[in-house]
């Protein structure tokens, strides 16, 4: 596969061809095209955004129809009781200046509805979480894979959505210790809404650090490997199919210091096994010479080499799966050196051995071998590279038990999870035992009671249900084992058909589609080919499970802050648009001009939504469920806080603008001065409502919303910025001059645009 690197041996390498028309291209095609498919928290937005605009649209509408019909009908009165308007009287330019302000009326109130800070209130909250998990050494954002943040198309462009963004995360890109690498932004809001996560076993749950711990040659069971143990024919035979039926190397220094391997974890664990026997690597690779390879295969699970002697014998190796390789057995060599047939008793003993060694959470690999006739093999080049390996026959030599222990703190992880609602599934290409075993001391089952299909299933037992079968069979698997890359596949299709929020674990270049397939794909930055990090939306660099819990909680984090400011907005708006709904139908004035307005949605919704983006994760967001995949943006509690608060603020605005004048004993005034007084208090108030307010938005569903806010120095920061740049407004009239042409300017620009 293009993007492989060669580590060892020598070749002649002939391009056929490059680009997209190497495997590697076609699968990449196949795994880029952009289905369009929104994350869960975009489609809640968008219906957010749908039905705040058409409510938005519709009140701006009938107010306009309404202070229309009032001007012209002649109700709307001037300063002194007279009517505005009279048929015949009024000069065209008065009507025409007098249907402006009524347009600008109803434009304002638009301006109210819709919450156009929303795309940068998620676009902060996003890039200040990935600051923060940059902080802790967690995330890092690649821009260049950063996605069009514009959530709603009708109110922001992709330009300035990405113009938000990129202004936000500017500061934060130059950060190497990292444990994460994020390649789709908002992989980590969709993080926080997963159901479940399928996981790979080695690497991941396991710390990837195999050695063999335990083996049986021929009748023999041995736990410290020792050549004097075996016999000669024996040991010859394991130590030239543990040198030249591996895709590893060994090198012994001239000055006998320590031995250096290479390979994968499992070639190294039996290699190094291999020299402890008293193999010369590179003595036993130069006395035969290798006819035809047949690599390892995640299918078949084993893989195989013929080798030529000198003698022109042929030997076949193979090495793979334990219960796989035995199957294909039907002789072995007794403690006299002499092949035997293998009956069904000693077959039975084998298979205990292996399910013995499996139940310990040992990765059981079988190694056999078998003689054949050189005259046999395809003289032809190219019928020899189509010729497949003799696999039957076989005379076993020995099966190893390779420990890989559990990855220190991965059943605290796990518990993490289960406890907020993830359900955490093991997917493995395993035996079914070792997956139990590994399954039940990280936690994944509970105890062996729980250990019963389909809890625990092979991948083919999966593979042969049918659709139907597989959705309903999918939910209650907790391990996989035997699985191919295929089946998980299967796995994340089937579940995502249920309507779960899938994430999926996965290092190999066949796991590509699983990734590309899932909610959100976590390719590993270790043992992880180059096609899996390009089809994933984030590279765990540490292969470490705690790390995936880790994106969860922020993710979580990321969706409760966006939660908290969808609250605090639409409790803004809805005071002000029925503040000014009413207060244009019954006097044909607004409290709260445009130019106020702008100032609420330039400085509130900019600082408001930094200040709650500011809100670090809590153990709070991990015991609570999962939010699915249907469930509503605003919640219960949102709209009983919302409600309550907006009912509170028009209250006292209603009150101040229908009392005002002689709560303040203003009787005396002129109108137009006591009108200013009256909209500047008003005006105050309701901002003022509004930083009090971020208060309660910090803790939606809690009673003290107070607590931790002294750890938070940034949001005191920003409400203290808030109260005093709103003095400054309110006292200086050159201050609210230059806002206007500041604000104006920027919503002329982005109708314009």
């Amino acid at each position: 596969m293009s993007g492989c690197k060669i580590v060892d041996g020598s070749g002649t390498m002939l391009v056929t061809s490059v680009g997209m028309n190497t495997e590697w291209g076609l699968l990449m095609s196949s795994i880029s095209e952009d289905t369009g498919e929104e994350t869960p928290l975009q489609v809640r937005l968008n219906g957010v955004a749908t039905l705040i605009g058409m409510v938005g649209l519709s009140v701006a509408v009938s107010v306009l129809v309404v202070l229309l019909v009032r001007y012209f009908t002649g109700h709307t009165k001037n300063s002194v009781g007279n009517p505005q308007f009279i048929a015949g009287k009024t000069k065209a330019g008065d009507a025409i200046d007098a249907a402006i302000k009524i347009a600008t009326i109803a434009v304002t109130i638009v301006v109210v509805a819709v919450p156009e800070g929303l795309p940068l209130a998620v676009t902060l909250t996003l890039a200040y979480s990935m600051r923060k998990m940059m902080a802790d050494k967690a995330l890092v954002c690649n821009v260049g894979d950063f996605p069009s943040l514009c959530l709603w198309e009708t109110l922001l462009t992709d330009a300035e959505a990405h113009t938000h963004a990129c202004c936000a995360i500017g500061s934060i890109l130059f950060i190497t210790e990292v444990v994460l690498q994020v390649r789709r932004l908002s992989a980590c809001e969709t993080m926080g809404s997963a159901t479940t996560i399928c996981s790979d076993k080695t690497g991941t749950l396991t710390l990837n650090q195999m050695t063999v711990v335990e083996a049986y040659v021929g009748e023999k069971q041995i736990y410290s490997p020792d050549k004097s143990e075996l016999s000669p024919k024996l040991s010859a035979l394991l130590i030239e199919g543990i040198a030249q039926n591996t895709i590893g190397s060994v090198y012994m220094s001239e000055g006998g210091g320590d031995v250096e391997v290479s390979g994968s974890p499992t070639e190294k664990a039996i290699l190094f096994w291999g020299v402890r026997l008293g193999m010369n690597f590179e003595a036993v690779r130069s006395d035969s010479s290798v006819i035809h390879v047949f690599p390892f295969n995640s299918e078949k699970k084993r893989g195989g080499v013929a080798l030529q002697l000198p003698d022109r014998q042929v030997h076949i190796h193979w090495k793979g799966a334990a219960e796989i390789v035995l199957a294909s057995c039907t002789r072995y060599i007794d403690a006299t050196d002499q092949v035997v047939m293998m009956d069904e008793d000693k077959m039975i003993f084998f298979q205990n051995a292996i399910e013995n060694m499996a139940t310990r959470s040992l990765r059981c690999v079988a190694i056999a071998y078998r003689s054949y006739e050189l005259e046999e093999v395809p003289s032809d080049e190219e019928q020899l590279a189509q010729w497949a390996l003799p696999e039957n026959d076989l005379v076993l030599l020995a099966i190893v038990g390779i420990k890989d222990p559990c990855r220190p703190g991965v059943k605290d992880a796990v518990r993490l999870c289960q406890n907020a609602g993830v359900k955490v599934r093991m997917v493995t290409g395993d035996n079914i035992q070792t997956a139990k075993a590994i399954a039940l001391e990280s936690g994944i089952l509970g105890s062996d009671a729980d250990a019963t299909e389909p809890n625990l299933i092979e991948g083919k037992t999966f593979r042969d249900l049918s659709d139907t079968e597989k959705e309903e069979t999918a939910e209650r698997i907790s391990v996989m084992g035997r699985s191919s890359p295929s089946d998980k596949l299967l796995l994340v299709q089937a579940l995502r058909r249920k309507g779960h929020v899938v994430a999926v674990t996965g290092d190999g270049t066949n796991d590509a589609p699983a990734l590309h397939e899932a909610d959100i794909g976590l390719a590993m930055g270790i043992a992880g080919t180059e096609v899996a990090k390009e089809s994933s939306d984030i590279i765990i660099l540490d292969d470490n499970f705690a790390s995936v819990v880790k994106v969860v909680r922020w993710g979580r984090s990321v969706y409760a802050n966006i939660q908290k400011f969808i609250q605090f907005q639409l409790t803004v708006n809805v005071a002000a648009l029925i503040i000014n709904v009413v207060a244009a139908v019954s006097s044909g004035d607004v409290p709260l001009n445009a130019v106020q307005l702008l100032w609420v949605n330039l400085i509130m919704d900019t600082l408001g939504a930094l200040a709650l983006a500011t809100e670090p994760p809590t153990d709070h967001l991990m015991q609570r469920p999962p939010v699915g995949r249907r469930e509503s943006l605003i919640t219960n509690i949102m709209w009983r806080n919302l409600l309550i608060q907006a009912l509170y603020q028009v209250t006292i605005l209603l009150v101040l603008h229908f009392g005002g004048r002689s709560l303040l004993n203003l009787k005396g005034d002129t109108t137009e001065h006591a009108n200013k007084v009256k909209n500047t208090l008003i005006f105050n108030s309701f901002v003022l409502c509004q930083v009090f307010n971020e208060f309660n938005a910090r803790k939606p569903d809690e009673f003290n919303v107070f607590e931790g806010i002294t750890k938070n120095y940034l949001f005191i920061g920003i409400v203290g910025l808030t109260v005093v740049l709103q003095v400054r407004f309110v006292w200086y009239f050159y201050f609210l001059v230059m806002l206007y042409y500041l604000a104006w300017t920027k919503y002329l620009l982005l109708l314009f645009r």
